[in-house]
């Protein structure tokens, strides 16, 4: 039991204590003898951790101790040597007791196992000294050491007490409840009656299940209904009820109202107002779609005066909303334009200059890519040109969030061309896994130019991703533009568009050096990708990178024409017919193009592979130059029983040098025509 936890990393405390003490408990200590999981829970003042299945003690532990060599233990008469007798002294025994084994003497010692009330306090101790966390405090003249001041600790091993010392608490079976519904102690006699005893000192403990999250979730949309409303990012899985659920012991839902007149802001503000600043929900009209001038707060007390808490609520909030509204007004009051000369006073890297040198890179490299995906240069010029300034204003400085956001309302305001406001919101884009992308040309072209500058410019100067360090946020960059590319079918060269990006910074950086890097990175990336998105296995990924396509629109379409190829009958003898193939031609050093000659096919399988070649080649060829590459393999797959016939009566390798040449010329032909789409040999396991 501590002091109010952050709320942001509640969570993630309570599951990395469990897992660091978990295993400690079953893999250290050896301690734990069944496989069921742990279950945790955790409020604003309290972490909690119930393990099933523990040993009463540890089991023995054979220690083995190995010795000299026995030509070194022994002389020539067998007697024990100095070296003998010393390794015996050291184990606590006589020579005679040792054992041989392995051209070596060694002595085995049973450690009888210690008791699970002694080995507990040890490993909590020290998995809370492993758990990361924000912040570490210390409080009282004590060393102990957490990220809120602990006030009580329970410890039971079943129904029994372990007396111990959990950070500076002694520990006992006394816990506490809600602060203000259930102040004094509470006696939890065992583990299974803790959640329960908690829940009736008007504590809802969270955990895994949400339930706690979906009651807020279900209180919020109940009043909002009353208004015929929905709240605002309610549901239970998300972020803001999460928070909601760590900073609340019992969730009371409570219903305010705001001035209009703040209905003037543009959404986005006042809804960042409510959510950041008060952990409130916005309410939509559920028939019009816009705000009501209405929230919904999340209460911890069951209060005796409602009406005293919602005013208390009301009254906090309208400071706020005054603030915003007077930021608001005043960034209104400067262009953007005008905010432009104050970038070159924020450095964006010290080896890479500062926001202004990036955004000049950025701009031209944007115009390149917005004129190649059909757009207009000159707008992703300009939307470049101002994209950083709304930085500069001060509700970016209030609500971080809303950078972009904030760049597009104040572009509109000063009348720029509404492709261009919007562009400066979705170059940010996409922020997170699952966010969405931007939509027009400009934004597109916007995006992909900051994103490869980025990661062109940190790479060039050495200081690319490694491990969990990733302070620009470069793996996040990466696999956007490749989002983008191919979520949004443009069809562009990334090869190309790294050197573009490489060539704009100083030569003295060499970026051009770490192109290589930069793609081998975005491929990795493009792996992880389709294994978030399931359905691509490993074997389909590594036949398409075998062919290194230049687009990652075109990688993604080879994929799902390779994936749909796979799942067909003839898939797998047909890849093991190119790996054979492959290697054939590798043995025969046959890589480079030869003619078939009609003359030299002798064997009805080979003249009949030879004419399925030709006609497959005439029907395929037209799709592949159109990439339609799933119905082109589809067409390929109904080779594979002239190939299997091909193999089954047909010696490659001959005698004949030149029936065995223009055997491989069919053969290399036909491998071609496969490897045109991807490496199908790869999809053998």
């Amino acid at each position: 039991g501590t002091e109010e936890m952050p709320p942001n990393h509640l969570a993630n405390l309570a599951e990395n204590f469990t897992v660091s003490l978990h295993g400690l408990l079953k893999n250290g200590y050896g301690l734990i003898s069944t496989d069921k999981p742990p279950q945790y829970y955790f409020s604003p003042r309290r972490l909690a951790l119930i393990i099933a299945g523990l040993r009463t003690s540890q089991p023995e532990q054979h220690i083995e101790r190995s010795g000299p060599a026995l030509k070194v233990a022994f002389d020539a008469a067998g007697k024990p040597t100095r070296a003998a007798e010393g390794f015996a002294r050291s184990c606590g025994t006589t020579v005679d007791r040792l054992g041989q084994k392995n051209g070596k003497l060694f002595f085995t010692t049973v450690r009888p196992g210690k008791p699970a009330t002694e080995v507990i306090p040890l490993a909590i101790n020290e998995a809370l000294a492993k758990v990361p966390m924000p912040r570490r405090m210390r409080w009282s003249s004590g060393n102990a050491e957490f990220v809120r001041p602990v006030q009580w600790a329970v410890v039971l091993f079943g129904h029994e007490v372990i007396d111990c010392d959990i950070l500076g608490v002694r520990a006992g079976r006394l816990t506490r409840g809600h602060r203000y519904h259930h102040p004094g102690p509470i006696e939890i006699k065992a583990p299974n009656a803790y959640v329960q005893g908690l829940r009736a000192a008007k504590v809802w403990l969270n955990d895994k299940s949400r339930e706690l999250q979906a009651e807020i979730s279900r209180q919020a949309r109940h009043l909002a209904h009353q208004l015929d409303g929905e709240p605002l990012h309610s549901a239970p899985d998300s972020p803001l009820v999460a928070e909601i659920a760590a900073l609340v012991e019992w969730p009371v839902a409570l219903r305010g109202s705001f001035d209009p007149k703040f209905l003037a802001l543009p959404e986005e503000i006042l809804v960042a107002t409510l959510e950041t600043q008060q952990r409130y929900f916005a309410i939509r009209d559920g028939k019009t779609g816009k705000l009501l001038p209405h929230f919904i707060a999340i209460a911890n007390i069951e209060s005796r005066s409602p009406d005293e808490v919602r005013k208390g609520n009301e009254r906090v909030i309208v400071p706020r909303l005054t603030d915003a509204m007077f930021f608001w007004q005043k960034d209104q009051s400067l262009s953007l334009v005008s905010l432009t000369p104050a970038l070159d006073g924020i450095v964006f890297q010290s080896k890479l200059g500062t926001l202004s040198d990036k955004m000049r890179r950025v701009a031209k490299l944007a115009a390149v890519i917005s004129r190649r995906i059909g757009g207009d240069g000159k707008s992703a010029r300009r939307a470049a040109q101002i994209a950083k300034c709304d930085l500069l204003s001060n509700l970016v400085g209030e609500f971080p969030e809303l950078q972009g956001v904030i760049g597009k309302y104040l572009a509109l305001h000063d009348g720029e061309a509404r492709e261009v406001a919007q562009a400066i919101e979705e170059h940010y884009h996409p922020r997170f896994a699952g966010d969405t992308l931007p939509l027009t040309r400009t934004g597109q072209a916007l995006a992909i130019a900051d994103k490869l500058d980025s990661l062109t410019g940190i790479f060039a100067i050495g200081q690319a991703p490694t491990g969990e360090k990733d302070p620009f946020a470069l793996r996040r960059a990466a696999l956007g533009i490749l989002r983008i590319l191919i979520e949004r079918r443009l069809d562009l060269n990334l090869q190309d568009l790294l050197e573009r990006a490489a060539a704009a910074f100083d030569p003295k950086l060499k970026a051009a050096t770490a192109v290589a890097s930069i793609h081998e990175f975005m491929m990795e990336r493009l792996r992880g990708y389709y294994e978030e998105t399931g359905g691509i296995t490993p074997q389909v990924f590594m036949a398409v990178l075998a062919r290194e396509p230049s687009s990652p629109h075109d990688f993604h379409e080879r994929v799902l024409a390779v994936r749909d190829f796979a799942r067909l009958p003839q898939a797998e003898s047909l890849a093991a017919a190119n790996k054979r193939i492959g290697n054939i031609l590798k043995q025969a050093g046959a890589t480079h193009k030869r003619k078939i000659k009609t003359s030299l096919l002798r064997e009805p399988a080979e003249k009949k592979l030879a004419e399925a070649l030709e006609s497959m080649t005439a029907t395929v060829t037209p799709l592949l130059q159109s990439n339609q590459y799933g119905p082109a393999l589809a067409e390929l797959a109904g080779i594979k029983d002239t190939v299997d016939a091909f193999f089954d009566r047909v010696m490659v390798m001959c005698d004949d040098a030149a029936l065995k040449n223009n055997r491989l010329a069919l053969l290399y032909h036909l491998n071609q025509l496969f490897l045109r789409v991807a490496d199908i040999a790869k999809l053998q396991i």
